[in-house]
C-alpha cells in the first residue's frame, strides 16, 4: 500500500488504505508473536508491530527480548506474510536489526575541597568538580566556534569567577541545517582551554558511541535534555568512571528525570549530577518554564546534587541573573550559564547568552546568597560564631 504525497510517498503493508500496523508493545515470546501476529492478521491489520528493543522509564523494567525478539518478529512477519515495524533504541543497533524489520520505528525519545575541586551535593553521592566555593559555577558559551573563541572566552569567564568550563562540541539542534558543532575537533579546543586556565570541561555527548572519543578530552558527560531519554546512552554513560550532568527534557515529569538517573546510576556510576532547564508549558514570554520547585523536590527525593540551567531555561538574557538569584536561593547546588564575550554575535542560542561581566555579577549574587542559606559556624574560646 503507498500512502502520503508526491516523492515522499511510502509504500508498505497490504490491503486498501489506511495502514493499519497493529501488535503487542512488547514481544512475550515466540508463541506469543506468532498467535499475535495471526490473530491481527485475521481482523485486518497490514502490517505488524512489536517491541524487542524497550526503552522504559524504570532501568528495572522489562527491557525487550532484543535480537532474539526481532528473530520471532520475522519469523511472524513471514508465516503471515506481513511487513515488520519495529524500534531501535542506538544507532549500533541498526546493522543487527536490519534483516528482520521493514520500516524502523524512530529512536526512542530523540569528597572535600581540593585544588581544583568544590564538593557540592550531599552524603554518599557528593560530586566534587570544579575550582573555588561553592555553590558551583559552569559557563562557557553555546558552542565552540573556533580554537581562539574559546581560549579567550574560558580566560574571560575564569576571571569573572566561574569555577567550571562548558561549551558545545556536538549541538543537537532542532533544525538539520543549524550549525552542529565542531565535533571532536572542539574537544581539543575545548581541553586546551581549560588545561591552560586550570577549569574542569564539560560537555555533551549525543550517542553511545561518542563516549570513548570524547572521554580524553572531558571531565563531566553532559546529557542534553534532547537525551534524556536515551536509555543506551545513559546506560554506557553509567559503566564508565567520569560524572554525568543529567539534564531534564523539557516534557519530564520529576519522577522520569529520577528514573532517568537510575538507569546511569544502576549500571555502576555513582556521580550523577541533575539539572533542571526549564519545561514547555503554554507560557511564550519566555523560551521554557523554569521549575525552580524541582530542586527542593529533587533534593527531598535523592541525595544527588542539583544544578539549574537559567539561560535554557528563559532564553533570554535580560532575566538571567533575576532567576539565578532564584536557583540558588530554593538551593540550587550550582548553575550552569551560556557566556559569550560578544553575546548577539554568538552562533547559537545569541538571545539567551550573557557577557562574562553579567556573569561576573551572578557569581557575586550567587556566594551572598548561598553564604546566608548555608553559614559557616566556627568556635572559639568556647563561643560560637557565625
Amino acid at each position: 500500500m503507498t500512502f502520503g504525497h508526491g516523492p515522499a510517498a511510502v509504500t508498505v503493508g497490504g490491503g486498501a488504505a489506511p495502514l493499519i500496523v497493529a501488535g503487542p508493545c512488547s514481544v512475550e515470546s515466540r508463541e506469543h508473536i506468532l498467535e499475535t501476529t495471526a490473530a491481527v492478521k485475521t481482523a485486518g491489520a497490514s502490517a505488524l508491530r512489536g517491541g524487542a528493543y524497550k526503552p522504559r522509564t524504570s532501568p528495572y523494567d522489562f527491557q525487550g527480548l532484543g535480537l532474539e525478539g526481532l528473530k520471532y518478529l520475522r519469523e511472524a512477519g513471514e508465516a503471515f506474510q506481513m511487513p515488520v515495524i519495529s524500534e531501535v533504541m542506538s544507532a549500533d543497533q541498526i546493522a543487527g536489526a536490519a534483516p528482520y524489520v521493514d520500516v524502523f520505528s524512530p529512536l526512542s525519545r530523540p569528597g572535600a575541597d581540593g585544588a581544583l575541586g568544590v564538593t557540592f551535593g550531599h552524603g554518599p553521592a557528593a560530586v566534587t568538580v570544579g575550582g573555588g566555593a561553592a555553590p558551583l559555577i559552569v559557563a562557557g558559551p553555546c558552542s565552540v566556534e573556533s580554537r581562539e573563541h574559546i581560549l579567550e572566552t574560558t580566560a574571560a569567564v575564569k576571571t569573572a569567577g566561574a569555577s567550571a568550563l562548558r561549551g558545545g562540541a556536538y549541538k543537537p539542534r532542532t533544525s538539520p541545517y543549524d550549525f552542529q558543532g565542531l565535533g571532536l575537533e572542539g574537544l581539543k579546543y575545548l581541553r586546551e582551554a581549560g588545561e591552560a586556565f586550570q577549569m574542569p570541561v564539560i560537555s555533551e555527548v549525543m550517542s553511545a558511541d561518542q563516549i570513548a572519543g570524547a572521554a580524553p578530552y572531558v571531565d563531566v558527560f553532559q546529557v542534553g535534555a534532547r537525551n534524556m531519554y536515551n536509555y543506551e546512552l545513559l546506560k554506557e554513560l553509567g559503566r564508565q568512571p567520569k560524572p554525568v550532568l543529567l539534564k531534564r527534557a523539557m516534557s519530564a515529569t520529576v519522577d522520569e528525570l529520577v528514573q532517568s538517573a537510575e538507569y546511569i546510576l544502576s549500571e555502576g556510576n555513582p556521580w550523577v549530577i541533575l539539572c533542571e532547564r526549564g519545561i514547555r508549558t503554554f507560557e511564550t514570554r519566555v523560551r521554557n518554564t523554569l521549575d525552580l520547585s524541582c530542586v527542593p523536590v529533587l533534593r527531598s527525593l535523592t541525595n544527588l546534587p542539583v544544578m539549574v540551567d537559567p539561560s535554557h531555561a528563559v532564553g533570554k538574557r535580560d532575566f538571567i541573573r533575576t532567576m539565578s538569584r532564584a536557583a540558588i536561593a530554593c538551593g540550587a547546588d550550582g548553575l550552569l550559564l551560556e557566556t559569550h564575550l560578544v553575546p548577539a554575535k554568538s552562533i547559537s542560542d545569541a538571545a539567551q547568552a550573557i557577557s562574562p561581566a553579567v556573569l561576573s555579577e551572578i557569581v557575586k549574587d550567587a556566594q551572598v546568597i548561598y553564604n546566608a542559606l548555608n553559614p559557616k559556624i566556627t568556635v572559639q574560646s568556647g563561643a560560637i560564631s557565625q
